[in-house]
């Protein structure tokens, strides 16, 4: 098995960051794939670019990506959001990113997340730290929650879902300095790891939204399970819980909450 560097996955990843970046605040071909499930054209280039490359490069490749699903045969596994953010995307809102994670013999090996507006490229490698273009990452030492500053998100389904985070949502925004929304998991979890928020949570993510963020961060050292405390974070029904290992604890105390 030919396996990729994480400078080749990097430079995939600026590539496709320059589809992103040229097609912002022009006008698109805007698709609903739910009630506020958005899709665009760029997202649709994004992917096929990367998957044609990947494809090119490493034939044993098989791929569970945001727009095609799951394809092809392969002992390398890639997980792909070519478009982090969609819905920012399309309303001018300059908060969203590419998402590239490789992974084989059943562990993501490789991560890179890109954000072109801000020249951010995040990335890790399995066992050997995590990277803000070239310097390294560390998660926050906060341990009280009173203290810390989280970032979450909300599901496609919030309109008819019953667990649809806004009672977690309340509880920690009476009870921390803030809690954010920036509308990009994989981004929310690359500020866990860069210190720029001390906590992440969410109930209802797909793999490709974390993959490659949830290597990053934990190379940076964040705790990250499921809701469930269970380590694996990319199985159904996936949601996630990242943070610093002390204010991890302190962030189970709250969302088990009678």
């Amino acid at each position: 098995m030919f396996q990729p560097t994480l400078s080749e996955i990097e430079s995939l990843a600026r590539m496709a960051g320059e589809i992103l970046h040229d097609g912002y605040e022009k006008d698109h071909d805007v698709q609903l794939k739910g009630v506020i499930d958005l899709v665009t054209e760029i997202d649709h280039q994004s992917e096929k670019f990367l998957l044609g490359e990947i494809s090119r490069r490493w034939p044993d490749s098989r791929f569970v990506a945001e727009e095609s699903g799951e394809s092809g045969r392969g002992e390398l596994v890639w997980y792909i959001d070519p478009l982090d953010g969609t819905v920012n995307y399309a309303h001018g809102v300059p908060i969203f990113c590419v998402s590239i994670a490789c992974a084989w013999e059943g562990a993501t090996r490789l991560a890179v997340v890109y954000d072109p507006m801000r020249d951010e490229l995040f990335s890790a490698e399995w066992g050997r730290g995590a990277q803000l273009n070239g310097g390294p990452l560390h998660v926050t030492r906060v341990a009280e929650v009173r203290q810390s500053l989280l970032v979450t998100g909300f599901p496609y389904d919030t309109w008819t879902a019953k667990v649809n985070n806004l009672e977690y949502f309340g509880r920690f925004a009476c009870v921390t300095q803030g809690v954010r929304r920036l509308g990009s998991a994989a981004l929310d979890l690359c500020y866990v790891a860069a210190g720029r928020f001390d906590g992440f949570w969410e109930l209802t993510l797909q793999p490709w939204d974390v993959a490659a963020a949830g290597l990053i961060a934990e190379e940076a050292g964040a705790h990250i399970t499921n809701l469930q405390g269970e380590a694996d974070y990319l199985s159904p029904p996936l949601s996630i819980l990242a943070a610093g290992p002390e204010l991890y604890e302190k962030m189970v105390e709250v969302l088990n909450q009678p």
